[in-house]
Protein backbone atom coordinates (compact mmCIF):
# COMPACT_ATOMS: atom_id res chain seq x y z
CA UNK A 1 0.00 0.00 0.00
CA UNK A 2 1.45 3.25 -1.03
CA UNK A 3 2.31 5.93 1.51
CA UNK A 4 -0.36 8.34 0.19
CA UNK A 5 -2.96 6.29 0.67
CA UNK A 6 -2.19 5.79 4.58
CA UNK A 7 -1.63 9.95 4.95
CA UNK A 8 -5.49 10.32 3.18
CA UNK A 9 -7.11 7.98 6.34
CA UNK A 10 -8.38 10.17 9.40
CA UNK A 11 -11.13 7.62 10.78
CA UNK A 12 -11.01 5.50 13.20
CA UNK A 13 -11.31 2.10 11.19
CA UNK A 14 -8.76 3.81 8.66
CA UNK A 15 -6.65 3.88 11.52
CA UNK A 16 -7.13 -0.04 12.47
CA UNK A 17 -6.69 -0.82 8.69
CA UNK A 18 -3.32 0.79 8.75
CA UNK A 19 -2.14 -1.02 12.19
CA UNK A 20 -3.35 -3.87 10.65
CA UNK A 21 -1.18 -3.78 7.63
CA UNK A 22 2.03 -3.04 9.97
CA UNK A 23 1.24 -5.83 11.61
CA UNK A 24 0.87 -8.01 8.65
CA UNK A 25 3.94 -6.57 7.29
CA UNK A 26 5.63 -7.36 10.64
CA UNK A 27 4.73 -11.10 10.61
CA UNK A 28 5.40 -11.69 6.94
CA UNK A 29 9.08 -10.37 7.97
CA UNK A 30 9.39 -12.07 11.06
CA UNK A 31 8.49 -15.21 9.36
CA UNK A 32 11.49 -15.00 6.64
CA UNK A 33 13.69 -14.11 8.80
CA UNK A 34 13.04 -14.60 12.37
CA UNK A 35 11.95 -11.85 14.70
CA UNK A 36 14.99 -10.61 15.88
CA UNK A 37 16.24 -9.67 12.73
CA UNK A 38 13.46 -7.57 11.95
CA UNK A 39 14.02 -3.83 11.93
CA UNK A 40 11.52 -0.96 11.99
CA UNK A 41 12.53 0.39 8.76
CA UNK A 42 12.03 -2.82 7.05
CA UNK A 43 8.43 -3.10 8.58
CA UNK A 44 7.91 0.38 7.39
CA UNK A 45 9.30 -0.77 3.92
CA UNK A 46 7.51 -3.56 4.02
CA UNK A 47 4.14 -2.17 4.22
CA UNK A 48 4.97 1.19 1.66
CA UNK A 49 5.20 3.85 4.65
CA UNK A 50 8.23 6.06 6.09
CA UNK A 51 9.59 5.53 9.18
CA UNK A 52 8.44 8.39 10.80
CA UNK A 53 4.98 7.90 9.20
CA UNK A 54 4.79 4.11 11.12
CA UNK A 55 5.70 5.65 14.79
CA UNK A 56 2.32 7.80 14.65
CA UNK A 57 0.90 4.29 15.37
CA UNK A 58 2.88 1.96 16.80
CA UNK A 59 5.77 3.00 19.35
CA UNK A 60 8.58 0.66 18.97
CA UNK A 61 9.04 -2.15 17.03
CA UNK A 62 8.94 -3.91 20.17
CA UNK A 63 5.55 -2.78 20.69
CA UNK A 64 4.77 -4.25 17.12
CA UNK A 65 6.00 -7.66 18.18
CA UNK A 66 4.37 -7.70 21.62
CA UNK A 67 1.19 -7.01 19.29
CA UNK A 68 1.62 -10.02 17.15
CA UNK A 69 2.79 -12.32 20.80
CA UNK A 70 -0.84 -11.58 22.17
CA UNK A 71 -2.79 -12.48 18.96
CA UNK A 72 -0.52 -15.58 18.79
CA UNK A 73 -1.53 -16.61 22.28
CA UNK A 74 -5.49 -16.08 21.65
CA UNK A 75 -5.04 -17.97 18.73
CA UNK A 76 -3.22 -21.14 20.37
CA UNK A 77 -5.60 -20.65 23.15
CA UNK A 78 -8.65 -20.94 21.17
CA UNK A 79 -7.05 -23.69 19.41
CA UNK A 80 -5.97 -25.77 22.52
CA UNK A 81 -9.19 -25.14 24.17
CA UNK A 82 -11.38 -26.53 21.28
CA UNK A 83 -9.21 -29.54 20.82
CA UNK A 84 -8.84 -30.71 24.84
CA UNK A 85 -12.52 -29.86 24.99
CA UNK A 86 -13.16 -32.34 22.49
CA UNK A 87 -11.51 -35.00 24.67
CA UNK A 88 -14.00 -36.83 27.21
CA UNK A 89 -10.57 -37.95 29.43
CA UNK A 90 -6.75 -38.17 28.50
CA UNK A 91 -4.20 -39.27 29.44
CA UNK A 92 -1.26 -37.18 30.38
CA UNK A 93 0.79 -38.23 27.36
CA UNK A 94 -2.06 -37.54 25.16
CA UNK A 95 -2.67 -33.76 26.66
CA UNK A 96 1.15 -33.42 26.20
CA UNK A 97 0.88 -34.57 22.75
CA UNK A 98 -1.62 -31.78 21.90
CA UNK A 99 -0.02 -29.19 24.04
CA UNK A 100 3.21 -29.60 21.89
CA UNK A 101 1.81 -30.06 18.29
CA UNK A 102 -0.40 -27.09 18.30
CA UNK A 103 2.57 -25.22 19.56
CA UNK A 104 4.95 -26.58 16.78
CA UNK A 105 2.46 -25.74 14.44
CA UNK A 106 3.11 -21.96 14.87
CA UNK A 107 6.70 -21.43 14.39
CA UNK A 108 6.01 -17.50 14.57
CA UNK A 109 4.38 -17.88 17.84
CA UNK A 110 7.15 -19.63 19.17
CA UNK A 111 10.03 -17.45 17.61
CA UNK A 112 8.04 -15.38 19.72
CA UNK A 113 7.29 -16.29 22.96
CA UNK A 114 11.24 -16.73 23.43
CA UNK A 115 11.08 -12.78 22.25
CA UNK A 116 8.63 -11.43 24.31
CA UNK A 117 10.67 -12.07 28.28
CA UNK A 118 14.00 -11.01 26.48
CA UNK A 119 13.34 -8.06 24.55
CA UNK A 120 9.66 -7.17 23.47
CA UNK A 121 8.19 -6.58 27.40
CA UNK A 122 11.31 -3.76 27.09
CA UNK A 123 11.25 -0.57 25.29
CA UNK A 124 7.37 -0.11 25.63
CA UNK A 125 4.90 1.41 27.75
CA UNK A 126 3.54 0.05 30.54
CA UNK A 127 0.10 0.06 29.24
CA UNK A 128 1.10 -2.54 26.51
CA UNK A 129 2.84 -4.37 28.84
CA UNK A 130 -0.40 -4.73 31.29
CA UNK A 131 -2.61 -4.80 28.21
CA UNK A 132 -0.51 -8.14 27.02
CA UNK A 133 -0.20 -9.73 29.88
CA UNK A 134 -3.97 -9.29 30.43
CA UNK A 135 -4.60 -11.32 27.32
CA UNK A 136 -1.89 -14.24 28.13
CA UNK A 137 -3.92 -14.76 31.57
CA UNK A 138 -6.87 -14.61 30.22
CA UNK A 139 -5.93 -17.68 27.90
CA UNK A 140 -4.14 -19.24 31.00
CA UNK A 141 -7.12 -19.43 32.78
CA UNK A 142 -9.29 -21.11 29.71
CA UNK A 143 -6.39 -23.46 28.95
CA UNK A 144 -6.09 -24.16 32.42
CA UNK A 145 -9.66 -25.21 33.05
CA UNK A 146 -9.66 -27.76 30.41
CA UNK A 147 -6.50 -29.32 32.59
CA UNK A 148 -8.04 -29.30 35.96
CA UNK A 149 -11.13 -30.90 34.13
CA UNK A 150 -8.98 -33.77 32.57
CA UNK A 151 -5.97 -33.95 34.77
CA UNK A 152 -7.55 -32.61 38.33
CA UNK A 153 -4.64 -30.05 37.97
CA UNK A 154 -4.65 -27.01 40.75
CA UNK A 155 -4.00 -24.08 40.10
CA UNK A 156 -0.78 -23.48 40.20
CA UNK A 157 -0.26 -26.77 38.61
CA UNK A 158 -1.89 -25.67 35.80
CA UNK A 159 0.13 -22.67 35.78
CA UNK A 160 3.41 -24.46 35.79
CA UNK A 161 2.50 -26.50 33.04
CA UNK A 162 1.25 -23.97 30.68
CA UNK A 163 4.77 -21.89 31.86
CA UNK A 164 6.84 -24.87 31.26
CA UNK A 165 5.02 -25.45 27.28
CA UNK A 166 5.36 -21.93 26.45
CA UNK A 167 8.57 -21.21 27.53
CA UNK A 168 10.61 -24.35 26.68
CA UNK A 169 8.77 -23.98 22.89
CA UNK A 170 10.09 -20.48 22.58
CA UNK A 171 13.56 -21.79 23.81
CA UNK A 172 13.54 -25.30 21.72
CA UNK A 173 12.43 -23.55 18.81
CA UNK A 174 15.40 -21.58 18.82
CA UNK A 175 17.70 -24.39 18.75
CA UNK A 176 16.00 -25.65 16.56
CA UNK A 177 16.42 -22.82 14.05
CA UNK A 178 20.69 -21.63 14.10
CA UNK A 179 20.73 -20.39 11.17
CA UNK A 180 21.63 -22.62 7.84
CA UNK A 181 25.12 -22.37 8.01
CA UNK A 182 25.46 -23.81 11.61
CA UNK A 183 22.51 -26.35 10.71
CA UNK A 184 24.62 -27.91 8.23
CA UNK A 185 27.57 -27.82 10.29
CA UNK A 186 25.14 -29.68 12.80
CA UNK A 187 24.08 -32.09 10.00
CA UNK A 188 27.58 -32.84 8.54
CA UNK A 189 29.69 -33.55 11.82
CA UNK A 190 28.73 -36.95 13.50
CA UNK A 191 30.06 -35.00 16.72
CA UNK A 192 27.41 -32.64 16.26
CA UNK A 193 24.06 -34.82 15.58
CA UNK A 194 22.84 -34.29 19.41
CA UNK A 195 22.51 -30.54 18.43
CA UNK A 196 19.88 -31.28 15.84
CA UNK A 197 16.46 -30.83 18.34
CA UNK A 198 12.92 -32.00 16.99
CA UNK A 199 10.73 -29.83 18.64
CA UNK A 200 7.49 -31.67 18.54
CA UNK A 201 8.85 -35.32 20.16
CA UNK A 202 11.10 -33.33 22.70
CA UNK A 203 8.56 -30.63 24.13
CA UNK A 204 6.25 -33.90 24.35
CA UNK A 205 8.22 -36.05 26.73
CA UNK A 206 9.08 -33.33 28.60
CA UNK A 207 5.33 -32.47 29.50
CA UNK A 208 4.65 -35.77 30.15
CA UNK A 209 6.85 -36.27 32.01
CA UNK A 210 5.67 -33.35 33.94
CA UNK A 211 1.97 -34.01 33.81
CA UNK A 212 3.11 -37.69 34.98
CA UNK A 213 4.81 -36.02 37.85
CA UNK A 214 1.89 -34.16 39.13
CA UNK A 215 -0.83 -36.59 38.60
CA UNK A 216 1.65 -39.22 40.89
CA UNK A 217 1.67 -36.34 42.94
CA UNK A 218 -1.86 -35.81 43.11
CA UNK A 219 -2.40 -39.47 43.84
CA UNK A 220 0.17 -39.79 46.92
CA UNK A 221 -1.62 -36.58 48.31
CA UNK A 222 -4.57 -38.49 47.86
CA UNK A 223 -3.80 -41.67 49.40
CA UNK A 224 -2.25 -39.73 52.42
CA UNK A 225 -5.29 -38.10 53.34
CA UNK A 226 -7.74 -41.14 53.13
CA UNK A 227 -4.86 -42.41 55.65
CA UNK A 228 -4.61 -39.84 58.01
CA UNK A 229 -6.97 -40.25 60.73
CA UNK A 230 -9.35 -37.40 61.63
CA UNK A 231 -8.16 -34.79 64.23
CA UNK A 232 -4.01 -35.60 63.21
CA UNK A 233 -3.68 -32.03 61.66
CA UNK A 234 -1.58 -30.07 63.69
Amino acid sequence: MAETEFQRARSTDAKQVREQAILDAAARLGARAGIRTVTLTEIATEVGMHKSALLRYFETREQIFLRLTAAGWRDWGSELVQSLRELTHASPATVAGVMADTLVARPMFCDLLAQAPLNLERNVSLESVREFKLVTLGEVAAIGSELTRLLGLDEQQRVDVIATATSMAGALWQMATPGPDVEALYRTDPELGHAIVEVGPRLARVLTALLEGLGARLGATGRSSRRRPAGSYR
